[in-house]
């Protein structure tokens, strides 16, 4: 099994994700689209498991400095792959690859779910 961790390494809510994955002894890699680019392929294949626009994270910085004009042309999967592209750091973060499948963002419980480990008491 081989699992992905995608983001950008500066990120608070991936490095929150990392150190989860860490606490938990899962071996994983970490792709950090900012330094080494991301590919179309990439985000379409995420696009099979997880809408555009969950993963199109419309509260950062990136998506409120984009012009009003450009987030109108925003209105499906093909356009917001081409923003992904141009601005990785619109892509909500972290994004998880495990067992084939994607998960977008990160939660304590969310990931308890994903590796299927309890809850402390």
């Amino acid at each position: 099994m081989t699992i992905t961790l995608y983001g950008i390494a500066n990120c608070d809510t991936v490095k929150k994700a990392r150190n989860w994955l860490d606490a938990q002894a899962t071996p994983y890699v970490f792709h950090d689209f900012k330094k080494s680019g991301i590919e179309r392929t990439l985000i379409e294949s995420w696009l099979r498991d997880v809408a555009w626009d969950v993963l199109l994270n419309r509260k950062g910085t990136t998506w409120r400095a984009l012009p009003d004009e450009e987030k109108t042309a925003i209105v499906d999967a093909h356009s917001a792959t081409d923003v992904m592209l141009a601005s990785p750091s619109i892509i909500k973060r972290p994004v998880l690859r495990k067992d084939g499948r994607t998960h977008v963002g990160f939660s304590d419980q969310l990931y308890r779910q994903i590796f299927a480990i309890a809850a402390p008491s």
